[in-house]
């Protein structure tokens, strides 16, 4: 979720002109970029509480803290709500506070690293002034709903009021869960879509490498990736696995077709949030928007209104990848580094759309569903997802290998996925680490996860 800024758009005159500003974002391969997204739970070293939004150790003195780095603010009403840079990306709050780093498109994953490892240090230096820490998982370990201070953004007001009435746990999702996401790029429509295939079918196998979020108000809560089921029981109109992308058909204009069907939340008319929840953006493309009656969409409109569907897998002028949690520092930079293994080399590509292409959909569904539980251990066509996970992690090397991009001291980028042939080798996930020190040195105390974690 990124900051708001009101800025003079153009109206939108047709299905056509949605289409067409999806279509702007192809670019030729030389050109494709680089774009992490990720997010942390800042909390307080004395007492392992969340921050709430103001005082001298909340929030807001972070943000002001880190404008001595040159980060520029950016406000709702009178309320520093964001960071931003023009080049460095931006620094957002997701509703229960969790601290983003929506980083720039970048060309290679050494410069990925050294935006995460940038980024880290400054919010550290930062923290450490004010008596905070970040923890890095997929679901707060031990906090309740009412612990959680709600950040001041009226786009925030307006989903908490309106997602119980779509599912049991979006607010959870809003108040208490962390992810991580890359953001990629495709030459044309023909290359998007298998892109969207092969990485919506693999969004499980993700899942089941980063599963981090095994426990709930201080407990096992009976899930790899607590994170991930919440989306199960979040939405039905936003979220799910997209049986529409594997069909024939399938290109920018089935995706708008999709976009259009999917509810409103708000539109920002003169720096406010305005109550749109449950609407149609079919009837606002024809003047019948009853909060605005009359009025048309802007292209504004249209960037907000993508950016409340919540698939695992999500198309703007690039694909965003949803499936992982948050993870330590140390696995920042292994989920830009799979999906790019993946995704940016075309043997890499093809190899890992003849890994899925025969796959049904309810094979998918079933994925999808039982992964969060299960992780690594999921049964698959006569195997475990940890099985597939080890083909992919091996499709994803070999792709960084051809891609050839040399750092300092490295001929490629490979280095970037030890992290996850770690886990592929000896088949335990984040989660599974965790559970075993929790029935194990922890003696089932929650606390020590603060500082197993913590960046």
């Amino acid at each position: 979720m990124s900051a708001e800024v009101e800025l003079a758009s153009p109206s939108v005159g047709s299905k056509e002109d949605l289409v067409e500003f999806i279509e702007r974002g192809i670019s030729p391969k030389p050109d494709w970029r680089i774009g992490t997204e990720h997010e942390k739970f800042p909390f307080h070293l004395s007492d392992l509480s969340p921050l709430q939004y103001g005082g001298d150790d909340g929030i807001r003195a972070l943000l002001q803290g880190l404008q001595r780095f040159g980060w520029e603010p950016v406000y709702e009403g009178e309320n520093l709500i964001a960071l931003k840079s023009n080049s460095a990306g931006s620094i957002t709050l997701e509703p229960g506070g969790q601290f983003e780093l929506s980083g720039a498109p970048l060309e290679t994953l050494h410069q990925t690293c050294d935006e995460v490892h940038t980024h880290l240090a400054q919010v550290k230096e930062v923290a450490s002034e004010i008596g905070v820490g970040f923890l890095g998982l997929g679901f707060s370990p031990n906090w309740k709903r009412e612990q959680i201070h709600v950040m001041p953004k009226g786009r925030y007001d307006i989903m908490r009021a309106y997602m119980p009435k779509r599912g049991n746990l979006g607010l959870d999702m809003m108040l208490r869960s962390c992810t991580v996401q890359v953001n990629l790029d495709f030459d044309s429509e023909t290359d998007m879509i298998e892109k969207f295939r092969v990485s919506l079918a693999l969004q499980p196998i993700a899942t089941a490498l980063f599963a981090n979020s095994p426990f709930t108000e201080g407990k096992p809560n009976g899930f790899r990736s607590f994170r991930s089921h919440i989306w199960t029981d979040t939405d039905p109109d936003r979220c799910g696995m997209l049986p529409f992308v594997f069909e024939d058909g399938m290109g920018f204009e089935r995706w708008v077709d999709y976009l259009l069907d999917v509810p409103m939340y708000f539109v920002y008319r003169d720096g406010k949030y305005l109550d749109a929840s449950g609407l149609s953006f079919r009837d606002y493309m024809d003047g019948k928007l009853s909060i605005l009656p009359g009025q048309r969409p802007t292209m504004k409109d249209w960037e907000d209104h993508m950016t409340t569907a919540f698939p695992e897998v999500r198309l703007k002028q690039y694909l965003e990848m949803r499936g992982a949690d948050g993870v330590p520092w140390a696995g920042l930079c292994a989920l830009p580094a799979l999906w790019v293994g993946l995704l940016y080399d075309g043997s890499a590509q093809s190899a890992a759309w003849d890994l899925v292409k025969d796959w049904s959909m309810e094979e998918m569904a079933t994925l999808r569903d039982e992964v969060p539980r299960s992780g690594l251990e999921t049964p698959f066509r006569g195997d475990k997802v940890l099985d597939v996970a080890r083909q992919v992690v091996d499709i994803a090397n070999e792709g960084l290998k051809s891609r050839g991009k040399a750092g300092n001291v490295t001929s490629d980028e490979t280095e970037y996925l030890d992290a996850l042939k770690r886990v592929v080798d000896c088949g335990q996930s984040p989660a599974d680490e965790l559970l075993a020190l929790y029935h194990g040195e922890w003696n089932g105390r929650i606390e020590p996860v603060f500082e197993h974690f913590a960046y």
